[in-house]
């Protein structure tokens, strides 16, 4: 998990419940800090969060003392240190690319605009260290063996990489951390990592700035919702099998009813799915309501259902990139994708493709991504005796020219996806209308 908001006083206790990527309550803040900065800050930065709990008065900012993220709780819990990766570290406050650590400007902006306020913290003071990869994050302490082992045999002093959340993680574990590169994350919320030759030609609000784990600019298409709807929906026919009396075995289920989904017509039929569990900051909606919507002439049956639900999990990760191949020109020489999307061989892959109109490949660790990312991040920091860059030590050590299965879309899949997403897009005041009357 990354981002969110962890704030600490000085006695080390949590002042508030973690608030996590998905709250959607920054709002005002993001917009505000965004105009100041003049880049684009999310709903989910840290940043935002603590300015939303400033703006609200909350009580609790005063006595901040250390703010972090999930990642830098659980290192901090284990080794002391109070640091973080510099992947994850983008997502508390801008990065600067040249000097590797939080913006200088924008921290001088921020505690300006807070200054009458009477803090007894700036913002650097609360901040945990940037760290890139492979550099000394610290050791396992006593305290962290016995939060994780009570039996008694682990032991102390192991070497821990700077930690990271799963975007940074996503990227290694797909070998997607040089320029050119780029790939997706599809599980609970999607998101797409672009390694960038160049700084984009302005902000844009549906794209984040973010980095690698060794510092690289990365522009992040980030999606709240992913495959939460397509799993309930799914998890019905689990429960009518069961009723049936048959035995269940989801990989099966799962199995058939994806690929059922690649014999349906390419733009779904006309059905259209909305699978907002919660806002969509992508489309501009601050909550959501998993919806699906069709008229009596669309073409109703098993296989265009379940494409739809299939395209819907990318729909919006479809509109962002749009943004950054049509109108930046970006260009890239390899796309992976990794996550539960595409544990399915080949659909997840295929639908992914169609809707980026890219070819996409998948490597046998796909539903995997992020313990096999921190795993090699591990390795980076104990086993690179060649001093070698990150890129080049995944090149040459762990994947050594395996790019994974790649699949290239068809014409007619990418027609039929562009036609869904306008279908898809022209509907979105429906869900606008279900946030306002379902409660």
């Amino acid at each position: 998990m990354m981002h969110g908001y962890m704030a600490f006083d000085k006695n080390e206790e949590i002042l508030v419940p973690f608030r996590t990527w998905r709250n959607t309550n920054t709002g005002q803040a993001a917009a505000a800090l965004s105009e100041l900065f003049v880049y684009n800050i999310p709903l989910r930065w840290s940043i935002s969060h603590l300015y939303q709990a400033i703006l609200n008065n909350e009580k609790h900012v005063n006595e901040i003392d250390f703010l972090t993220t999930l990642a830098g709780y659980v290192h901090w819990q284990l080794t002391g240190e109070k640091v973080l990766g510099i992947g994850d570290a983008s997502g508390m406050l801008p990065i600067d690319p040249a000097t590797k650590n939080y913006s200088a400007e924008m921290v001088a902006k921020f505690d300006k605009l807070v200054a009458p306020k009477g803090y007894s913290w700036k913002l650097e003071d609360i901040l945990p260290k940037v760290l890139n990869a492979g550099e000394n994050a610290g050791c396992l302490t006593p305290e962290g063996v016995k939060r994780l082992d009570v039996s008694g045999n682990l032991k102390a002093g192991i070497p821990l990489c700077p930690p990271e959340g799963d975007a940074g993680t996503g990227m290694v574990a797909t070998n997607a951390v040089k320029q050119r590169t780029g790939n997706v994350s599809a599980g609970t919320s999607s998101f797409s990592m672009i390694v960038l030759e160049k700084e984009l030609s302005k902000p844009y609000e549906m794209i984040d700035m973010v980095t690698t784990p060794d510092g690289s600019l990365v522009a992040m298409v980030h999606c709240n919702n992913c495959t939460s709807d397509l799993n309930a929906w799914v998890n019905l026919f689990k429960e009518f099998q069961e009723l049936q009396g048959q035995p269940v075995d989801m990989d099966d289920i799962y199995g058939k009813l994806y690929n059922h989904a690649l014999t349906g017509h390419a733009d779904c039929g006309g059905l259209v799915s909305y699978n907002y569990f919660s806002g969509e900051p992508v489309t501009g909606l601050a909550e959501g309501r998993p919806l699906f919507v069709r008229s009596a002439n669309d073409k109703f049956n098993l296989a265009n259902f379940m494409r739809a639900h299939l395209y819907a999990s990318v729909g919006v990760l479809k509109i962002g990139n749009d943004i950054l191949f049509n109108e930046e020109k970006i260009r890239v020489d390899r796309i992976t994708g990794h996550g539960g999307l595409f544990r399915t061989k080949g659909v997840g892959q295929r639908v992914l493709a169609a809707a980026i109109n890219s070819p996409i490949s998948v490597m046998e660790t796909a539903g995997e991504g992020g313990a096999w990312g921190i795993a090699l991040l591990g390795s980076y920091l104990v086993n690179n005796e060649k001093k070698q860059s990150l890129a080049d030590f995944l090149d040459e050590h762990v994947f050594a020219g395996d790019a994974g299965v790649e699949v290239s879309p068809t014409a007619e899949d990418v027609e039929g996806f562009n036609k869904y997403i306008e279908n898809y897009k022209a509907g979105l005041p429906i869900e606008e209308a279900a946030v306002r009357f379902k409660r």
